[in-house]
């Protein structure tokens, strides 16, 4: 229910009449908008004293009252000046340069007259030129006009003088809306960017605001754009005045076309509000008619549908003007006629409402006939010539075609009211007005809403933008990744995804070093190196595109738990560079880095995140990587299966997954075949024992790492052990608690009433050091010979330090290695690696390959996993670029089964041999023995075999 603002009786039944009929017309402007006519009331007999006259002026200023608080634009003028024109000019002024309404008590914002401010600069000049006018010719006059127009920035009143400086501060106080959104804006910035960068954008800000504060104040550039010079260049109005610059000289890409036109206009006017004041009343009707037509042009402006602040849907009331008093002195009904004269000529709809009291002696006609005959412009008094008489004729063309001649004043809705009603009391008829309800756009579309929405929007900004950092490694505001994200509590997160980003670097701040002579070479260079062979392909070159995807990242600040993706990501800069610039295909080779995170954990969310980045680059072929065998391997190999990706992989071993996965190739030597060449070794040591007893010790499953690897090894070990001739113990298992905890289960090996001759140690490197103390330290074990039988992961092990818990002296330990590193033809391999690998030390001073041995034998190779993952990445850059044509990774996945490359560091790697048994098998590996009979571990080679086609090896081959 709208609230009641206004409550008074009707003092007679015409205030009762004139009073509904004005508010219909009010608020029925919401439904249909009705044409506003010019609403007179003026007592019907004309010999009615000032009584009644001063009845009819109460009724006006009822009626305004009414409405003047319920949030309709009223204006209630009294006409003031010297003569009647004077009187109607400062009314239409007053119109156009005082507000209607306070912001409080407003639909919408206050009304803006941007036609009638172009008229008031004019009007403005030509006073001031008119003043220091010296009996110059009208061309001077003309070309002064418009100097001083210029001066006045083409504004009605000088703009205040200000500095940049308080151009600046009036820009960015807190309190203004720029100023607020400017602050909001700089706020999201400095959470979102660099502060150097934040500081820039700022300063830049500062300055564009400066310059617009500063052009606001000035001729705007593109004047002749403007609403107001557009309305003056083209009124058919002033066309007869400026016949020389006819309306289609202006344009939207013509600025000096359509300056030509509002500059003659602008001196035609002038020349006739220059007139006006010398008294001509041709002029001054022209001058009041312009003004009455630019004061309605604006008001229709400001109700104009079709705009972008949405103003006609929320403006549904009038613009109301109320004379009380309309006479022929003040001036009143001369107004009144000028917008009758206006509305007729112009046949547009306006929206304003008005209600005038005519005193009863007035007489309610046209403007009066103006003199019949004046000199044309040039010409002299009188004359009669045809070229005379035509100037004449275009000079009086504005006002001619106002109907000042007609019999009725057409807009005018003259109300007689007889003294009857005006005189019969009326008092229990109540008249009550209530509040113009705004509407739902002023809700929607108003200044208020549109800072809440723009702080609201910066507000979600900001917390979506915490949002995207917390979730994606480079995730601000307007240029994130999404292809790596955080995942891990808070505090042992890690960054895991594919870097497709710059931002998005896994090792940085990763000092670990690779071993060896590639010493002082660390993580994070190697990474920084992979990139800048990226960076050197150039927009247009050809070239396929390899991901490889490892454990990058560790938690905490276990650097060492990195090495394995150090060492492999190693192997694939050094194919990478080899084909790039040292063999210089024509393919040339991109590598993307994908994160797993610690010991492959989260290897699922890194093989999405690849397969996102595959659908939308046609250059990615296939992944190298993955050497970890987890509970998630077989989920990822399916995922890559089903996006058409093939998997080349390190050193994961599992036995099951060549068999279950197409698309999966492998280049370790399965569980199974590494356990049948242990196998050939240990039915060797169990023939020279009595009564052979082994059993298995290793990891508790579903321990929280996920790993397979201890799982299949297990099986493996044990069925290794019972077919070599020992009989078999109970299984041992051992839990992991920020370390191998084997304690108990050692002291239950060791204290049993049969202490195993052999162990087959089904776990990590990691646990070995804590397996050996134990076996050195045990009662039971301590005294006894016992032999350790494990599997590949033992080759990150180098056991050749000084303590003496890395091997413990009564075990010998043989375990399986995946990269026969001294069976291979390539051997050059190792020099040109630690040559290419000497270039990314920052002082170029990296420790040279240990004399006297071979280059394979040294540190920086002897795990065995850079040279793994360099024949990987080689083996899938062969089949994306056979024969130097690119190919998708479909083609990839099909060439792969053809692969036979002989010249590798360990021997041939060959995907299309088919594997006839376990111990005719195309994987290279070795069985290494270490003992310690002195204060270092020693390591030997019991037997092994190159990659691809090679002869079984045998019993003979593997001595103890």
């Amino acid at each position: 229910m709208a609230r009641e603002v206004w409550r008074d009786s009707a003092d007679n039944e015409a205030a009762s009449a004139v009073f509904h009929l004005m508010q219909q017309l009010i608020d029925r402007y919401r439904v249909n908008r009705p044409v506003m006519p010019l609403v007179v009331a003026q007592a019907a007999d004309a010999g009615a004293g000032p009584e009644i006259d001063a009845r009819v002026e109460q009724l006006v200023r009822q009626v305004h009252r009414a409405n003047e608080l319920r949030r309709v634009p009223v204006r209630l003028l009294d006409g003031a000046g010297a003569t009647p024109y004077e009187a109607a000019l400062d009314m239409v002024r007053t119109l156009s340069e005082k507000p209607w309404e306070t912001r409080e008590n407003t639909q919408y914002k206050t009304f803006s007259f941007p036609r009638s401010r172009l008229l008031g600069a004019i009007e403005q000049a030509t006073a001031a030129v008119v003043e220091q006018s010296d009996g110059n010719t009208s061309e001077v006059r003309e070309e002064r006009i418009l100097e001083q127009l210029s001066r006045l920035r083409w504004r009605s009143g000088r703009p205040r003088r200000g500095t940049w400086w308080d151009s600046l501060r009036r820009s960015v106080r807190p309190e203004t809306f720029v100023g607020a959104l400017f602050i909001a804006l700089l706020s999201v910035l400095l959470g979102e960017i660099d502060w150097l960068l934040t500081v820039l954008v700022a300063a830049l800000a500062l300055i564009g605001l400066v310059v617009v504060g500063l052009a606001s104040r000035a001729a705007p550039p593109l004047l002749w754009l403007r609403r107001a010079s557009r309305w003056f260049a083209t009124t058919s109005s002033l066309a007869a005045s400026s016949t020389g610059h006819p309306s289609d000289g202006w344009s939207w890409f013509s600025p000096s076309g359509s300056w030509r036109v509002i500059g003659a206009r602008a001196a035609a006017v002038a020349e006739r509000v220059a007139d006006a004041g010398t008294g001509d009343e041709h002029a001054r009707q022209f001058h009041l008619e312009l003004r009455v037509q630019a004061l309605l042009e604006d008001l229709r402006h400001n109700y104009r549908p079709h705009s972008l602040d949405w103003r006609r849907s929320k403006r549904t009331v009038p613009p109301v003007v109320f004379l009380p008093r309309a006479t022929q002195d003040n001036g009143g009904i001369l107004l009144i006629n000028a917008i009758n004269n206006v509305r007729s000529r112009r046949s547009e709809v306006d929206p304003l409402l008005l209600l005038a009291s005519l005193p009863a002696p007035e007489i309610m006609r046209h403007t009066p006939p103006l003199p019949p005959e004046r000199p044309g412009p040039g010409g002299p008094a009188g004359s009669s010539g045809a070229r005379a008489r035509y100037e004449r004729w275009v000079d009086d063309l504005s006002l001619g075609q106002s109907p000042v001649a007609a019999a009725t004043l057409a807009w005018v809705l003259l109300l007689p009211l007889s003294t009857e009603k005006l005189t019969h009391e009326h008092a229990h008829a109540q008249l009550v007005t209530h509040r113009v309800r705004r509407t739902w756009a002023w809700w929607v579309m108003s200044r208020a809403t549109v800072a809440v929405l723009v702080v609201g929007s910066l507000l979600g900004a900001f917390l979506w933008a915490g949002h995207w950092r917390e979730t994606y490694c480079h995730g601000p505001l307007t240029d994130r990744s999404t292809d790596a994200i955080w995942a891990g509590p808070d505090g042992d997160r890690e960054c895991v995804g594919v870097a497709t980003a710059r931002e998005v670097l896994f090792a940085r701040g990763n000092g670990l070093e690779l071993k060896g002579a590639g010493k002082g070479i660390t993580f994070e260079r190697i990474e920084q190196a992979i990139r800048e062979e990226n960076d050197d392909i150039e927009p247009g070159d050809a070239y396929v595109t390899i991901v490889y995807a490892g454990p990058l990242t560790a938690t905490g600040n276990d650097r060492e738990a990195t090495r394995k993706g150090l060492e492999e990501l190693t192997g694939v800069y050094l194919q990478q560079r080899a084909v790039n610039k040292t063999v210089r295909r024509s393919v040339r080779l991109r590598v993307l880095t994908a994160n797993g995170g610690e010991d492959m954990l989260r290897q699922n969310t890194a093989v999405k995140k690849i397969i996102e980045v595959a659908r939308r680059d046609p250059t990615v072929v296939g992944v190298v990587g993955l050497g970890r065998n987890t509970d998630e391997s077989d989920d990822a190999a399916e995922l890559l299966r089903e996006a058409g990706l093939p998997l080349v992989n390190t050193t994961n071993s599992s036995s099951d997954l060549p068999r279950r996965f197409p698309n999966y190739f492998g280049l370790a030597a399965t569980d199974e075949e590494q356990t049948y060449a242990l196998g050939l070794v240990a039915r060797q040591v169990a023939e020279g024992l009595d009564r052979p007893h082994a059993l298995v010790l290793s990891r508790r499953t579903r321990n929280g790492d996920k790993d397979r690897y201890t799982a299949e090894q297990r099986a493996a070990g044990k069925e290794m052990l019972r077919t070599s001739g020992f009989t078999l113990g109970r299984d041992v298992e051992y839990d992991l608690a920020g370390g191998a905890s084997l304690n108990a289960p050692l002291t239950t090996i060791c204290r049993a009433e049969r202490v195993p001759d052999a162990l087959y140690f089904a776990g990590r490197v990691e646990d070995v050091r804590t397996l050996m103390r134990g076996l050195s330290e045990t009662t039971g074990c301590s005294d006894r010979r016992m032999t350790v039988f494990t599997g590949d992961d033992l080759t990150k092990g180098t056991f050749d330090d000084d303590d003496s818990t890395s091997i413990a002296a009564n075990v010998t330990l043989y375990h399986s290695s995946l990269a026969p590193l001294d069976r291979g033809k390539n051997l050059g391999f190792y020099g040109d690696a630690y040559r290419t690998l000497r270039a990314l030390h920052p002082d170029g001073e990296v420790a040279e390959l240990a004399p006297g041995r071979p280059a394979y034998e040294d540190e920086l190779f002897a795990s065995g996993q850079t040279v793994i993952s360099y024949s990987a990445t080689a083996a899938l850059y062969d089949a994306a670029a056979r024969g130097d044509k690119r190919r998708s990774a479909a083609e990839t996945w099909a060439t792969l089964h053809t692969v036979d490359l002989n010249n590798m560091p360990t021997g041939t790697i060959s995907f299309s041999r088919a594997r006839s048994s376990v111990s005719d098998n195309v994987h290279g590996l070795n069985i290494v023995k270490v003992i310690r009979r002195g204060p270092k571990a020693e390591r030997t080679h019991v037997c092994g075999k190159p990659a691809g086609v090679a002869p079984p090896l045998t019993a003979k081959d593997c001595r103890p």
